[in-house]
Protein backbone atom coordinates (compact mmCIF):
# COMPACT_ATOMS: atom_id res chain seq x y z
CA UNK A 1 0.00 0.00 0.00
CA UNK A 2 3.10 2.38 1.41
CA UNK A 3 4.37 1.52 -2.61
CA UNK A 4 1.39 2.39 -4.38
CA UNK A 5 0.66 5.57 -2.37
CA UNK A 6 3.98 6.79 -3.22
CA UNK A 7 3.50 6.07 -7.14
CA UNK A 8 0.72 7.70 -7.06
CA UNK A 9 2.15 10.66 -5.39
CA UNK A 10 4.58 11.04 -7.95
CA UNK A 11 2.19 10.67 -10.78
CA UNK A 12 0.40 13.52 -9.85
CA UNK A 13 3.49 15.82 -9.17
CA UNK A 14 3.79 15.02 -13.22
CA UNK A 15 0.54 15.20 -13.92
CA UNK A 16 0.54 18.77 -12.37
CA UNK A 17 3.82 19.89 -11.73
CA UNK A 18 5.03 19.53 -15.50
CA UNK A 19 2.21 22.19 -16.93
CA UNK A 20 -0.12 20.86 -19.04
CA UNK A 21 0.30 24.00 -21.08
CA UNK A 22 4.26 22.40 -22.29
CA UNK A 23 4.63 20.84 -25.54
CA UNK A 24 3.37 16.58 -24.83
CA UNK A 25 6.38 15.34 -22.97
CA UNK A 26 8.33 12.28 -24.68
CA UNK A 27 8.53 8.92 -22.85
CA UNK A 28 12.13 9.75 -21.89
CA UNK A 29 10.89 13.05 -20.09
CA UNK A 30 8.02 11.34 -18.26
CA UNK A 31 9.98 8.71 -17.39
CA UNK A 32 12.76 11.34 -15.82
CA UNK A 33 9.88 13.60 -14.48
CA UNK A 34 8.94 10.21 -12.44
CA UNK A 35 11.95 9.53 -11.19
CA UNK A 36 12.85 13.29 -9.81
CA UNK A 37 9.41 13.25 -8.55
CA UNK A 38 9.84 10.00 -6.54
CA UNK A 39 12.81 11.42 -5.24
CA UNK A 40 11.90 14.19 -4.24
CA UNK A 41 9.04 12.62 -2.53
CA UNK A 42 11.86 11.54 -0.09
CA UNK A 43 14.39 14.24 0.50
CA UNK A 44 12.32 17.41 -0.12
CA UNK A 45 8.86 16.67 0.22
CA UNK A 46 8.25 20.64 -0.03
CA UNK A 47 10.24 21.26 -2.55
CA UNK A 48 12.09 24.00 -0.71
CA UNK A 49 15.47 23.61 -3.50
CA UNK A 50 13.45 25.25 -6.39
CA UNK A 51 14.38 28.17 -5.59
CA UNK A 52 16.61 28.37 -3.26
CA UNK A 53 19.38 29.95 -5.23
CA UNK A 54 17.21 32.63 -6.72
CA UNK A 55 16.33 33.68 -2.86
CA UNK A 56 19.63 33.75 -2.37
CA UNK A 57 21.15 36.31 -4.88
CA UNK A 58 17.79 38.16 -4.04
CA UNK A 59 18.44 41.77 -3.69
CA UNK A 60 17.10 44.00 -1.16
CA UNK A 61 13.60 45.83 -2.77
CA UNK A 62 14.13 49.04 -4.81
CA UNK A 63 12.94 51.80 -3.02
CA UNK A 64 9.75 53.23 -4.56
CA UNK A 65 8.88 49.38 -6.38
CA UNK A 66 7.07 47.55 -3.96
CA UNK A 67 7.78 44.05 -4.01
CA UNK A 68 5.31 41.39 -4.75
CA UNK A 69 5.28 37.99 -4.19
CA UNK A 70 3.18 35.42 -5.83
CA UNK A 71 3.20 31.93 -4.14
CA UNK A 72 0.96 28.87 -5.60
CA UNK A 73 1.22 25.97 -7.25
CA UNK A 74 1.34 25.11 -11.33
CA UNK A 75 -1.41 28.03 -12.13
CA UNK A 76 1.07 30.62 -10.52
CA UNK A 77 3.94 28.92 -12.01
CA UNK A 78 2.58 28.74 -15.32
CA UNK A 79 1.81 32.71 -15.27
CA UNK A 80 5.62 33.34 -15.17
CA UNK A 81 6.31 30.87 -18.05
CA UNK A 82 3.46 31.37 -20.43
CA UNK A 83 3.95 35.51 -19.65
CA UNK A 84 7.27 36.48 -18.08
CA UNK A 85 6.43 40.07 -19.09
CA UNK A 86 4.12 40.25 -15.76
CA UNK A 87 6.66 39.50 -13.32
CA UNK A 88 8.36 43.14 -13.86
CA UNK A 89 8.23 46.35 -10.96
CA UNK A 90 8.73 43.79 -8.41
CA UNK A 91 6.80 41.03 -8.65
CA UNK A 92 8.19 37.43 -8.37
CA UNK A 93 6.81 34.04 -9.16
CA UNK A 94 7.26 31.47 -6.43
CA UNK A 95 4.75 28.44 -7.83
CA UNK A 96 5.91 25.15 -8.24
CA UNK A 97 3.25 22.97 -10.07
CA UNK A 98 1.48 20.28 -8.42
CA UNK A 99 1.74 21.90 -5.05
CA UNK A 100 -1.06 21.55 -1.72
CA UNK A 101 -0.83 24.81 1.19
CA UNK A 102 1.28 22.22 3.33
CA UNK A 103 3.81 22.53 1.13
CA UNK A 104 3.44 25.90 1.03
CA UNK A 105 2.84 26.73 4.44
CA UNK A 106 6.53 24.61 4.83
CA UNK A 107 8.16 27.25 2.16
CA UNK A 108 6.65 30.12 2.95
CA UNK A 109 9.19 31.29 5.28
CA UNK A 110 11.81 30.82 2.42
CA UNK A 111 9.81 31.88 -0.52
CA UNK A 112 7.70 34.52 0.33
CA UNK A 113 9.23 35.74 4.54
CA UNK A 114 12.88 35.63 4.20
CA UNK A 115 12.27 37.86 0.51
CA UNK A 116 10.62 41.07 2.42
CA UNK A 117 7.87 41.39 -0.27
CA UNK A 118 5.42 44.27 0.95
CA UNK A 119 2.25 42.11 -0.53
CA UNK A 120 2.02 38.44 -0.94
CA UNK A 121 -0.50 37.10 -2.40
CA UNK A 122 -1.38 33.33 -2.12
CA UNK A 123 -3.41 31.47 -4.61
CA UNK A 124 -3.98 27.66 -3.44
CA UNK A 125 -6.02 25.03 -2.86
CA UNK A 126 -7.01 23.25 -6.11
CA UNK A 127 -4.69 20.54 -5.49
CA UNK A 128 -5.60 20.04 -2.22
CA UNK A 129 -8.96 19.36 -3.41
CA UNK A 130 -7.71 16.90 -5.81
CA UNK A 131 -5.68 15.13 -2.95
CA UNK A 132 -2.43 15.50 -4.64
CA UNK A 133 -0.45 15.26 -1.27
CA UNK A 134 -3.12 12.51 0.43
CA UNK A 135 -6.57 13.30 1.46
CA UNK A 136 -7.22 16.38 2.94
CA UNK A 137 -10.59 17.99 4.46
CA UNK A 138 -11.97 21.74 3.46
CA UNK A 139 -10.97 22.73 7.28
CA UNK A 140 -7.32 21.57 6.75
CA UNK A 141 -6.79 23.60 3.69
CA UNK A 142 -8.14 26.62 5.71
CA UNK A 143 -6.00 26.33 8.25
CA UNK A 144 -2.81 26.47 6.18
CA UNK A 145 -4.11 29.66 4.39
CA UNK A 146 -4.79 30.70 8.07
CA UNK A 147 -1.21 30.14 8.97
CA UNK A 148 0.52 31.29 5.78
CA UNK A 149 -1.59 34.81 6.04
CA UNK A 150 -0.64 35.09 10.22
CA UNK A 151 2.86 34.50 9.03
CA UNK A 152 2.73 37.47 6.40
CA UNK A 153 0.61 39.51 8.49
CA UNK A 154 3.00 38.77 11.52
CA UNK A 155 5.95 39.79 9.36
CA UNK A 156 4.64 42.96 7.90
CA UNK A 157 3.44 41.44 4.82
CA UNK A 158 -0.02 42.47 3.21
CA UNK A 159 -2.21 39.76 2.18
CA UNK A 160 -4.18 38.74 -1.31
CA UNK A 161 -6.18 35.83 -0.72
CA UNK A 162 -6.33 34.59 -4.72
CA UNK A 163 -9.76 32.63 -5.45
CA UNK A 164 -9.21 29.50 -7.15
CA UNK A 165 -9.51 29.29 -10.76
CA UNK A 166 -12.88 27.59 -11.85
CA UNK A 167 -12.00 24.40 -12.57
CA UNK A 168 -15.32 21.73 -13.88
CA UNK A 169 -12.55 18.60 -14.12
CA UNK A 170 -9.35 17.81 -13.03
CA UNK A 171 -7.86 15.49 -15.65
CA UNK A 172 -5.16 13.67 -13.39
CA UNK A 173 -7.80 12.74 -10.85
CA UNK A 174 -11.06 12.07 -13.22
CA UNK A 175 -14.25 11.60 -11.04
CA UNK A 176 -14.01 13.93 -8.30
CA UNK A 177 -16.43 17.03 -7.80
CA UNK A 178 -14.12 19.97 -8.10
CA UNK A 179 -16.66 22.49 -9.15
CA UNK A 180 -18.39 22.86 -5.93
CA UNK A 181 -15.77 22.12 -3.69
CA UNK A 182 -14.02 25.34 -5.48
CA UNK A 183 -17.06 27.54 -5.27
CA UNK A 184 -17.26 26.84 -1.06
CA UNK A 185 -13.54 27.32 -0.78
CA UNK A 186 -13.54 30.44 -2.49
CA UNK A 187 -16.83 31.64 -0.42
CA UNK A 188 -14.84 30.99 2.59
CA UNK A 189 -11.27 33.32 1.36
CA UNK A 190 -13.34 35.91 0.72
CA UNK A 191 -15.03 36.10 3.92
CA UNK A 192 -11.59 35.22 5.78
CA UNK A 193 -10.18 38.18 3.64
CA UNK A 194 -12.50 40.70 5.02
CA UNK A 195 -12.19 39.49 8.68
CA UNK A 196 -8.18 39.41 8.66
CA UNK A 197 -7.89 42.47 6.69
CA UNK A 198 -6.42 41.03 3.32
CA UNK A 199 -7.04 41.83 -0.12
CA UNK A 200 -9.42 39.14 -2.12
CA UNK A 201 -8.66 38.70 -5.72
CA UNK A 202 -11.92 37.15 -7.39
CA UNK A 203 -10.14 35.67 -10.43
CA UNK A 204 -13.09 33.17 -10.45
CA UNK A 205 -15.61 35.43 -11.41
CA UNK A 206 -13.47 36.79 -14.16
CA UNK A 207 -13.24 33.01 -15.88
CA UNK A 208 -15.88 31.17 -15.22
CA UNK A 209 -18.22 30.38 -18.03
CA UNK A 210 -21.96 31.85 -17.54
CA UNK A 211 -23.88 28.59 -15.56
CA UNK A 212 -21.90 26.25 -15.46
CA UNK A 213 -18.54 25.56 -13.00
CA UNK A 214 -15.67 25.72 -15.43
CA UNK A 215 -13.99 28.48 -17.45
CA UNK A 216 -14.88 30.29 -20.65
CA UNK A 217 -14.38 28.52 -24.09
CA UNK A 218 -10.42 29.58 -25.00
CA UNK A 219 -9.17 30.32 -21.64
CA UNK A 220 -7.78 26.75 -20.19
CA UNK A 221 -5.78 24.00 -22.09
CA UNK A 222 -7.34 21.33 -19.54
CA UNK A 223 -10.07 22.80 -17.44
CA UNK A 224 -7.60 24.13 -14.99
CA UNK A 225 -4.70 26.08 -16.29
CA UNK A 226 -5.26 29.05 -18.00
CA UNK A 227 -3.67 30.03 -21.52
CA UNK A 228 -1.98 32.81 -22.30
CA UNK A 229 -6.09 34.31 -23.22
CA UNK A 230 -7.05 33.46 -19.42
CA UNK A 231 -3.89 35.12 -18.03
CA UNK A 232 -5.06 38.25 -19.99
CA UNK A 233 -8.28 38.11 -18.11
CA UNK A 234 -6.18 37.10 -15.29
CA UNK A 235 -4.01 40.48 -15.22
CA UNK A 236 -6.49 43.33 -14.92
CA UNK A 237 -8.05 41.01 -11.47
CA UNK A 238 -4.36 41.13 -10.40
CA UNK A 239 -3.48 44.51 -11.01
CA UNK A 240 -6.61 45.97 -9.08
CA UNK A 241 -5.59 43.88 -6.00
CA UNK A 242 -2.19 44.55 -5.75
CA UNK A 243 -3.17 48.65 -5.75
CA UNK A 244 -5.88 47.49 -2.92
CA UNK A 245 -3.72 45.81 -1.11
CA UNK A 246 -0.75 48.66 -1.50
CA UNK A 247 -3.42 51.16 -0.23
CA UNK A 248 -4.09 49.04 2.83
CA UNK A 249 -1.66 50.40 5.84
CA UNK A 250 1.08 47.24 6.10
CA UNK A 251 0.08 44.89 9.67
CA UNK A 252 2.05 45.84 12.34
CA UNK A 253 5.37 43.39 12.03
CA UNK A 254 5.70 41.36 15.59
CA UNK A 255 8.89 41.49 16.99
CA UNK A 256 10.05 38.29 19.17
CA UNK A 257 13.39 38.49 21.36
CA UNK A 258 16.06 36.12 20.51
Amino acid sequence: MMKLTRLLLAALTIAVGCPAFAADPTPEQKAQWAKEAEERLHTDWAYLGRYREANAVMRAPVKGQPRIVLIGDSITQGWFDQVPAFFKGGRIGRGIGGQTTPQMLVRFPADVVALKPAVVQIMAGTNDIAFNTGPMTPDESKANIRAMTELAQANGIRVILASIPPADQYPWRPGLDTGSKIAAMNAWLKGYAAATGSTYADYWSALVAPGTLGMREGLSSDHVHPTPAGYAVMAPVAERAFNAALSRPAPTRVVIAK
